[in-house]
């Protein structure tokens, strides 16, 4: 008997169509479909319907059915809210595809330009959970049928190109390939309209096209004209991108994919990697789909040393330009990382090849990153008004280890859809145009977290995507300026209006106000009268008596009658330091001697910026008054703590004397740096152990890399600063050279294992275990209580044998992690899955790309609260319910890998911003040291001459205190990310030597393993401790207003 589509061609050309895998298969086998049936492609909507209607063909039926709901919302009016719309997409990106679909389903005529003829591009776009189900409800896994069935969700961009080209032309939308837009043609005279200009020529259909709608997804490097980009700058940061070709054997399907390492909380693993290879990365990705994509952030004198890059140049594009760049090292390079990075599981790596059949290989810079000003634009001659749109890459370039490009993408394209659609209603230009800036505003800030939960719900009107919604946020009296009328003269735009980088007089205070504040905190101390700002302070009773007034009861004022003048400000610097998180800019006795008032202003203006809001109050000598303060308890003064407390611990461990010390600043200069002895200038000075440094110049003896509080220490014996990972023993130094691939050999596996984390406790690797047997598993942490962590020491960790699995599967999530956790502790003694169980996981994931949507959608929208979550990814397969229930299993694996995936992206957003701050505070420290010279070079002139260079410092001052409390803020993210990494490597650690026999164990296992589990109730209590300081600091500034900063 005959097949279907043996009978009818159409039929035939369909399945082409839904299996075709190349760009000109695709649109020649649409081709032959619209000839079967007789229709001319790119009739818009009713293509569609007509295609459905004659194509009578079981295979189409479910693809129709998806189509049919996402068309039937309301929102698109049965295809009727833009049917007298002409639209122009220019760019068939995701982003670009994604916005012709939305269009072309509100009934729009769509026309898309692209300027390529072909999608090669294999790299991975990671998905958030919203657009799987909106790219699921498009048809996605009738088109390609591994869509999402790892254990990480994502798609290469060539793949999601594919998909949505076929759904596009599915939906009428016209489309020419091989055709650049370089620019508007404005209507020549009244009655006319906008057309493009394009290259290399304009196509007969496109020669009297005029349309009245224009998005833009052209990429970053072109923005239409009119749109003003704004640049964010961080530290050079080059990124490499490599795909290899994917055999799909069954030895590659057994490799885990990496979410993501990022050095900033896991050093480990990138001291091993540059042990084994000589290769230094801040971070690296791996994600497994129609090739093994790899995408990496490397050093610049890593690249240097290793010959990839031939020599080094200051600017980024001479730096990574084809000339400088040796093809053979850089392909040697990413081939040893990936190597290592999977423990060379991956077998002979052999490159994929891009689109001009070179290995598919990139070094990049993203030290830049381009935002558009505003998203949207309307111009208007002769009557004829254009509406002009921003979606992706041209409206705001992602940071990609972050993974929200696509995501953000279709966001934006459906901001700029449902713009479109608010303009056809007839909507005034400046109304539809602020309520698309509203939308923009909210886009950056988006996340999986901060969106509505319910995906399903999601569509074309943002209230259904957007939690907190306000269209109104920017009014149409702020948009004008995007409101353009060409005339012959251009009229000149505030946007156009050039910053010359003058700070607003009275922005940060003056030096009246700092001394008006002065005197108002210190008035009632006996002995202390503050006329100001230098000669007032030499005898030290006015610095104590303002750190008294602000944390009373940290000495009695009578009890300074003893202390002399450089006693007195000591004690001060020291308290305002350790109990206010001030840390001081001159030592002591520059305030004594009153040899540096620049740097006294600065350090007064510190207390001003964070105490101003606190009200004098004269009674205060009359009895301690603690109630009423604003909350100090800064992340500045925590680290501190921090760092005290390591010094102390360190100190005690050595054997070394704590008492006795001098103190802090009491014979420091101040005006050099203590390590290269340069001169230093106030806006550059970093305080630390009692001395002065640049900040360039603390850093890490060994790694060079940037030392701050809380995760440094200094070596006794060599006096040399390093951070945590590198500080030597007492009585061992580290080698600090350059660690080669000649020179080294290959880690011991202990040094090459992966970093912890859901997947590398989910699925075990080889060489993590410290103990003999390699085959032990690794077991995932298991998160404990206060009084969890009491009964650790008298925990029976013997498995019970009579332990019996659930009869039958539970009804919840909940019930689940309620068995989990009533095994829970027995599950420490219960081995984990095997590595078998784990391949035949893999496998499963890779081989079912044919389970129902319904089965997957329903998964999602299962709705878990955080503890039932941690408690099902924790536990539940240390119980054995996984291995039971395959589905909740497939689930668990899944969830584990997005919080792995969220850590990575919490890690790299925090290093961007660090970055930013870090290039910030270089480039205030250079226009500070200008002023600073200017005020000294000044200093016989009047004060009223001095006034505006003195505020326009006081200015510079008061922006690098807030760069420095935001700083502050993010080391206390990535301490808590090291903690959770510190907490995961240890309980890894300590359940291989929990896993084993007792009888087994050796007298050198079980020291090793008590100090293992000292070493993890102590990282646990340090979580508490910075939990608990999180927690009081939110309590206390309940009752704060919001201009009050701790």
């Amino acid at each position: 008997m005959a097949s279907p589509t043996a009978t009818n061609p159409a039929h035939a050309h369909f399945e082409s169509f839904l299996q075709a895998q190349l760009c000109q298969d695709v649109l020649s086998s649409f081709q032959g479909l619209c000839e079967a049936l007789g229709l001319e492609p790119g009739g818009g909507l009713p293509q569609y319907h007509k295609i459905k209607a004659q194509l009578n063909y079981w295979s189409a039926k479910s693809l129709w059915a998806k189509l049919d709901k996402r068309a039937g919302q309301p929102v698109y009016q049965q295809g009727r809210a833009c049917a007298h719309t002409k639209c122009l997409v220019v760019g068939a990106g995701p982003c670009g595809l994604r916005a012709a679909v939305e269009l072309a389903l509100l009934g729009a005529r769509v026309v898309l330009v692209e300027k390529r003829t072909k999608f090669s591009r294999h790299n991975v776009l990671h998905l958030w959970p919203f657009t799987i189900h909106d790219l699921r409800a498009l048809g996605a896994k009738k088109f390609y049928g591994r869509f999402c069935t790892g254990t990480l969700d994502h798609i290469s961009i060539r793949q999601l190109q594919l998909l949505l080209l076929k759904v596009a032309l599915l939906l009428g939308v016209e489309i020419h390939w091989g055709v650049t837009f370089t620019g508007l043609q404005p209507p020549p005279k009244k009655g006319s309209g906008w057309r493009a200009q394009l290259q290399p020529s304009r196509p007969a259909q496109l020669a009297d096209y005029e349309f009245d709608v224009l998005i833009s997804a052209a990429g970053g490097k072109f923005v239409p004209e009119g749109f003003t980009v704004r640049e964010m700058r961080g530290k050079l940061a080059i990124g490499i991108t490599v795909n290899f070709v994917n055999g799909r054997t069954v030895e590659e399907t057994q490799v885990p994919e990496i979410s993501g390492v990022a050095r900033i909380y896991n050093q480990s693993f990138f001291q091993s990697l540059l042990k084994a290879t000589g290769i230094d990365l801040e971070n690296i990705v791996y994600y497994k789909d129609d090739t093994h994509y790899f995408v990496m952030t490397a050093k610049k004198q890593c690249l240097l040393r290793l010959g990839v890059l031939r020599q080094d140049w200051p600017e980024t594009d001479r730096l990574l330009g084809s000339a400088n760049v040796v093809p053979e090292a850089l392909q040697r390079f990413v081939r040893a990382a990936a190597d290592f990075a999977t423990h060379g599981k991956l077998g002979k790596l052999e490159f994929a090849r891009d689109a001009h059949g070179r290995p598919d290989i990139s070094a990049f810079d993203f030290t830049s990153m381009m935002r558009a000003e505003s998203s949207a634009r309307v111009q208007e001659k002769h009557g004829a008004r254009l509406l002009l749109g921003l979606v992706g890459d041209c409206l705001v370039e992602p940071f990609w280890p972050l993974g929200t490009g696509v995501a953000r993408g279709f966001l934006a394209a459906f901001d700029a859809a449902w713009m479109v659609k608010r303009w056809a209603e007839g909507a005034g230009p400046l109304e539809v145009l602020a309520e698309r800036e509203s939308l923009y505003q909210l886009l950056s800030q988006t996340s999986p977290e901060n969106m509505h939960r319910n995906v399903a719900q999601y569509g074309l009107d943002p209230a259904t995507r957007y939690p907190t919604l306000n269209l109104r946020a920017v009014t149409p009296n702020q948009v004008r300026d995007l409101y353009d009328v060409v005339a012959k003269e251009p009229v000149r735009r505030n946007s156009d209006k050039i910053d010359g980088g003058k700070p607003a007089t009275g922005a940060a205070g003056t030096q009246e106000e700092l001394l008006r504040w002065c005197q108002e905190q210190t008035a009632g101390y006996p002995g202390v009268r503050v006329t100001d700002l230098s000669s007032s302070w030499a005898d030290g009773r006015a610095l104590c008596a303002l750190v008294h007034r602000l944390r009373p009861g940290l000495l009695e004022p009578s009890e300074l009658q003893g202390l002399g003048a450089l006693e007195a400000t000591a004690w001060a610097l020291k308290m305002a330091e350790h109990e206010l998180g001030i840390t001081p800019v001159l030592s002591a006795k520059a305030v004594v001697a009153g040899s540096d008032p620049l740097g006294l202003i600065a350090y007064l203006s510190h207390f001003h910026s964070i105490f101003k809001n606190v009200p004098p109050n004269p009674g205060v000598l009359e009895g301690p008054t603690s109630q009423g303060f604003p909350a100090t308890s800064s992340a500045v003064l925590f680290l501190g703590k921090l760092q005290r407390t390591l010094q102390r611990t360190r100190a005690q461990e050595n054997g070394e004397d704590t008492g006795g010390k001098k103190p802090r600043l009491e014979a420091g200069a101040g005006e050099l740096c203590a390590l290269c002895g340069e001169h230093l200038y106030i806006l550059e000075r970093l305080c630390a152990e009692g001395r002065f440094f640049h900040r360039n110049c603390f850093r890490c003896h060994t790694c060079e890399a940037m030392l701050w509080q809380g995760g440094y220490g200094q070596h006794p014996e060599d006096g040399h600063f390093y951070c945590l990972q590198h500080l030597p023993q007492t009585g061992h130094k580290e080698d600090g050279t350059d660690l080669g691939p000649e020179s080294q050999d290959l880690p011991t596996p202990a040094e090459n294992s992966m970093p912890s984390g859901p997947s590398t406790s989910v699925i075990p690797q080889e060489g993590t275990s410290p103990v003999p047997d390699p085959s032990q598993p690794t077991r995932r942490l298991i998160r404990l209580s206060s009084p969890e962590r009491q009964r650790l020491s008298s925990l029976n960790l013997t498995p019970d044998p009579e332990l019996e699995p659930p009869p039958k599967p539970p009804r919840s999530c909940a019930a689940l992690a309620r068995q989990a956790l009533e095994g829970s502790f027995v599950g420490w003694g219960v081995p984990g899955q095997s590595p078998q169980v784990v391949v035949a996981m893999e496998e499963e994931e890779e081989q079912s790309p044919s389970s129902s949507d319904e089965e997957k959608e329903a998964e999602e929208t299962v709705a878990l609260d955080s503890d039932t979550e941690q408690a099902l990814l924790t536990l539940a397969k240390n119980s054995g319910t996984m291995s039971k229930y395959p589905t909740w299993r497939r689930t668990l694996m899944r969830r584990a890998r997005e919080e792995e995936m969220k850590r990575f992206c919490k890690a790299q957003a925090v290093q961007r911003r660090l970055n930013e701050i870090e290039t910030a505070l270089g480039e205030l420290e250079a226009e500070g040291t200008k002023v600073e010279l200017a005020l000294r070079s000044h200093s016989a002139l009047l004060e009223q001459q001095k006034s505006p260079w003195l505020e326009q410092w006081l200015q510079l001052v008061q922006k690098k205190n807030s760069l420095l409390a935001e700083e502050a803020e993010l080391m206390l993210t990535v301490k808590e990310l090291n903690l959770q990494e510190q907490q995961l490597q240890l309980d890894q650690e300590l359940r291989g030597y929990m896993n084993q026999e007792g009888t087994l164990k050796t007298p050198a296992d079980r020291q090793a393993e008590d100090q293992l589990l000292k070493k993890l109730v102590d990282v646990v209590n340090q979580r508490d401790e910075l939990i608990r300081f999180q927690e009081e600091r939110r309590l206390s500034e309940l009752p704060s207003k919001p201009g009050a900063q701790g």
